[in-house]
């Protein structure tokens, strides 16, 4: 109304109006949903990135704190990683070489080191090889290579193993970490043996996995790359009981790690995954073929020219002489035994042991056992038998311990088989005779003879013939091994005579009370008898078998222990040993062991045949070398035609003219018969059976003038 008056009309304020949206050409209106949309799809996937938000979270984390952890125990184990020297040789015990008569090595024990080697200066072939085989980008990562144990994971699952079974993808790196045991070392008061706590070392656990990592990384941040390699060089096992690539190199090709070529330096790098089934000492192709492995990676990686990759695959690495013969193991496991354990089995050091072993000997007993096996045992036959050959003052030259018995640690017949010894027990009766005055043409009667036993009732012994011979010389009696005459001899003598005699000689074993005594019913091993043999051919002087000459450490001058000879004390008089010997020699000649007869020299002897053949012995020698052969069944089950006259002597035949050839005839230290009359055997004065050694000097005619006087005294019709 005031507006009808003239007044200013009042208008209300403009407010902003939603405008109607513009059409378009098309004539449709503009959408507003993938707005709406949007909103919905943050809704949805909120949930997803607030999850993965925390998992960034915990995950960034999580990977500090173990990088911490790492960290820590990365530095811990620095501190307490010693210096390259002190791990180059971790060995928890020592080892031991044996040098034959002439000083040339033959045979090895214990873990060989060849002595701290670096990296820079073993060969360059040998340096390629291992990282060719081992770790190809070793010079390229910092201890872990993530790809290689990927790529060992993915070979793993390939082959339906486990992911941490089989191949492991470990950098030379993390082996050197394992050889180090993490720093932890053997205790021999643990109650764990060192192989156990080695097989713990190595164990593929992913616990142990873990563990390795900083220590890796600490080995990495402790060493150069080369100082890394260095202790893996020396560390590592390569079968055949070498610990290190130089005493390996020494082991199998007889030279240094500084001058293999790229076939050998192949070869010794192709053990590192299995030492003992890459042995080339087990099996020579198989080391061979995984050698031409490891050539060609080297070849594909550009570690070896083309040149010498083809020169390496034509001329493939063999084993030295020594390693390849492998001659002497039951002699080296005898010495073994024999010495002091601190300086064998039990050494913490490096030993060198100087041995009276002769490995052309070696060779020949080896060679005269196959000989005859191959042309006169039926084929598949599971007969057994062994050889000892010595020198006359108890030096041990060479012994086989068994058939087909290859490595060391085998059961040795020579010196373990303890087995009844027969008639070749009898030369001991005669000694004791002979000793005591009597001669080698004295007469013993060798007819039915009926001794009672007590407690066992008549003791009645037949000959090998069932027949008796009636009177006979000694000599006649021991050529054709008569068990009546033997026995009434060893009777008249005194069965404890015989009984010191023999152990005077060398036998230790028990030996038995009743007349059977005589027919070699006790046992013994083949070492004794062959040894109580040698004292024999010596003049009569007991001999200790021995092996060693001296033990030194390596890399002093002087020796711990020094020996030159075995003999011990007289037993019986010179003159009764010569007048064995030519006793002997007609069992050679004429008696049962004319199978032992040499072509061109003379020789001496003893067959024995135990009860149904279960044991068959020859022992023999000529002027040079006493030989012993035994031959049997481990389960003593009897030989089939078989006696010490046989084969046993065959053998025996067959090793000495090996041995023997090229050696000029030596005479056999005997007698020489007279054509004088007969003498018939009496009984003998007793000795005095609580002295411990008897020291006869048989041209000490003071002596045999008061023997023949107590003969006087003692003697019984």
């Amino acid at each position: 109304m005031a507006a009808k008056k003239g007044g200013k009309r009042l208008v209300a304020e403009r407010r902003a109006v939603a405008q109607p949206r513009k059409k378009t050409t098309t004539g449709k209106k503009r959408r507003s949903a993938p707005a709406r949309k949007s909103g919905v799809l943050a809704k949805v996937l909120w949930p997803f990135r607030f999850l993965a938000r925390l998992i960034w979270s915990v995950t960034w984390r999580s990977a500090a704190v173990v990088a911490l952890i790492v960290a820590a125990a990365t530095i811990w184990n620095y501190a307490r990683i010693p210096d390259l020297a002190t791990l180059a040789d971790g060995r928890a015990r020592g080892s031991v070489t044996m040098t034959d008569r002439a000083g040339d090595t033959f045979a090895w024990r214990g873990d060989q080191f060849g002595g701290i080697v670096l990296a820079q200066d073993v060969s360059p072939h040998l340096k390629q090889a291992v990282v060719a085989a081992e770790d190809k980008r070793f010079y390229r990562h910092l201890g872990l290579s993530p790809r290689g144990i990927a790529g060992a994971i993915r070979s793993n699952l390939r082959a339906g193993k486990g992911p941490f079974s089989g191949a492991g993808g470990s950098t030379i790196t993390q082996q050197v970490a394992k050889l180090l045991c993490l720093g932890e070392d053997w205790d021999p008061s643990s109650g764990i043996s060192e192989a156990e706590f080695e097989s713990e070392c190595r164990a593929g656990t992913i616990w142990r996995k873990i563990k390795e990592v900083p220590y890796a990384f600490a080995l990495e941040a402790k060493f150069t790359k080369d100082e890394i390699l260095s202790i893996y060089l020396n560390r590592a096992y390569l079968g055949g009981g070498a610990r290190g690539f130089e005493a390996a190199a020494q082991r199998y090709f007889a030279k240094s790690s500084s001058r293999v070529n790229p076939a050998e330096a192949a070869m010794l790098a192709g053990l590192l995954p299995a030492p003992s089934y890459y042995a080339p000492t087990n099996n020579l192709q198989r080391a061979q073929d995984r050698a031409a492995t490891v050539l060609r990676l080297m070849r594909e990686q550009d570690r070896l020219s083309t040149a010498e990759f083809q020169a390496a695959m034509e001329s493939p690495a063999t084993l030295s002489r020594a390693a390849r013969d492998e001659a002497g193991n039951a002699f080296a496991d005898w010495v073994m035994k024999d010495g002091p354990d601190f300086l064998t089995s039990d050494t913490t050091e490096d030993v060198v042991i100087r041995t009276t072993f002769d490995p052309k000997i070696q060779q020949a007993a080896e060679a005269g056992l196959q000989h005859i096996f191959e042309t006169k045992v039926r084929e598949g036959s599971e007969a057994q038998a062994a050889i000892v050959v010595m020198s006359a003052d108890g030096a041990v030259r060479a012994m086989v311990g068994g058939r087909n018995t290859r490595g060391a640690g085998q059961f040795n017949r020579a010196t373990q088989a303890v087995r009844q010894t027969g008639s070749a027990f009898k030369p001991f009766v005669y000694a004791a005779a002979l000793d005591l005055g009597m001669r080698y043409d004295s007469v013993v009667n060798d007819g039915p003879l009926a001794i009672q036993v007590p407690g066992s009732g008549t003791y009645s012994p037949d000959n090998y013939t069932n027949r008796f011979y009636g009177d006979v010389t000694l000599t006649e009696a021991l050529a054709r091994s008569l068990n009546a005459a033997t026995v009434r001899l060893s009777e008249q003598v005194g069965r404890d005579i015989v009984r010191n005699v023999a152990r005077d000689f060398g036998i230790d074993s028990d030996l038995a009370a009743g007349p059977a005594l005589a027919l070699g019913v006790s046992e013994s091993t083949l070492l004794e008898m062959t040894g109580a043999f040698a004292g024999i051919l010596n003049g009569g002087t007991s001999v200790t078998p021995y092996g060693i000459t001296s033990m030194t450490l390596r890399g002093d001058g002087e020796p711990l222990l020094d020996r030159e000879n075995g003999l011990g004390e007289r037993v019986i008089s010179n003159e009764a040993a010569r007048q064995l010997v030519y006793m002997m020699s007609r069992v050679v000649e004429a008696g049962t062991g004319t199978r032992a007869d040499l072509p061109d020299r003379p020789a001496a002897g003893k067959t024995g045949t135990t009860q149904a053949a279960r044991d068959a012995w020859f022992i023999g020698f000529t002027g040079d070398y006493v030989a012993g052969v035994w031959m049997g069944y481990d389960d003593n089950t009897p030989l089939t035609g078989v006696t010490g006259g046989g084969l046993p002597a065959d053998i025996w035949r067959e090793v000495m003219v090996r041995i023997h050839d090229g050696l000029p005839p030596t005479p056999l230290p005997m007698i020489e018969p007279r054509q004088a009359p007969a003498q018939v055997a009496q009984p003998a004065p007793q000795r005095q059976r609580d002295r411990p050694q008897r020291q006869r000097q048989g041209d000490n005619v003071a002596e045999r003038v008061l023997m023949e006087v107590l003969g006087g005294i003692f003697r019984r019709n």
